[in-house]
């Protein structure tokens, strides 16, 4: 493979160098939340900023870990999770948003990922469709622990991934809305929790490079309780996804420590 750095150790899109981040990496979409999930690093230090990618290191209870943005969707995540992985780290954490699907999750409520729905192009190739996007149990169950020990409402399952943000809130507009309809109503009768762009990517991407990735998601709303006539307010505050993280990660890292 050609060498797009050019012998300078960085990775070309991230722009990190190994020894630069911890084996820990939460990994939010919008760089503009990486400052905000550094803060709850000790002695938090910038390291990187190139396109989409920001990246900060500090630790947690005196074990280095790292932030790195993904941008938005499954190319650029798997991107970043790939040379991530490269600089040696190894147990991956999204923290994103949602939007609801199944009438219980509530806006401001935690989906912990259990799994994904392959409807993107990313995962495509590196797996064929039937394999399955599966976040690690490790990481679901650290993510669990931290939501109960904070106290915040979660919920576990299977979340939706897709490409066209716009092709899930308003199919009817598009050429194939027959398929988006049909698709988005099967996904809704199987009890799918919400919907979201990276989990898909990141699952299987993980399992090709054998590290761990889990996912926990803000329901910002949900377009199936505002159908219903359901009470469906707004919620943009990521921080309870963010501490839900921050918790699991201290989980992982007793975990690990103890093996």
């Amino acid at each position: 493979m050609i060498d797009y750095s050019e012998g300078s150790g960085r990775q070309y899109h991230i722009g990190v160098a190994k020894g630069e981040i911890g084996r820990y990496v939460i990994l939010p979409g919008d760089p503009k939340r990486c400052k905000k999930i550094a803060a709850y690093f000790d002695e938090p230090q910038l390291i990187a900023d190139n396109r989409e990618y920001v990246t900060y290191t500090g630790f947690i209870d005196g074990v280095k870990v790292s932030v790195t943005s993904t941008g938005i969707g499954g190319p650029s995540a798997s991107i970043a999770m790939e040379e991530l992985t490269a600089c040696g780290a190894d147990t991956f954490l999204r923290v994103g948003t949602c939007g609801g699907m199944d009438l219980n999750v509530k806006s401001g409520d935690l989906v912990i990922a259990t799994g994904a729905i392959r409807m993107e192009g990313t995962s495509k190739e590196y797996a064929p469709i039937e394999f399955p996007a599966v976040a690690d149990l490790d990481i679901v169950n650290a993510m669990v622990e931290g939501a109960r020990k904070l106290g915040f409402p979660y919920h576990t399952g299977v979340v939706q991934c897709k490409d066209a943000f716009y092709g899930q809130h308003r199919p009817e507009t598009l050429p194939n809305s027959a398929e988006l309809i049909n698709k988005w109503d099967a996904w809704c009768r199987l009890g799918t929790l919400a919907s979201e762009m990276e989990s898909a990517a990141l699952f299987v991407v993980s399992s090709y490079l054998h590290v761990r990735c889990g996912t926990v998601l803000l329901t910002v709303a949900n377009q199936e309780r505002e159908k219903a006539g359901l009470p469906n307010p707004q919620v943009h505050d990521t921080d309870h996804a963010i501490r839900c993280a921050i918790e699991a990660i201290r989980v992982l890292i007793a975990e690990d420590e103890e093996q």
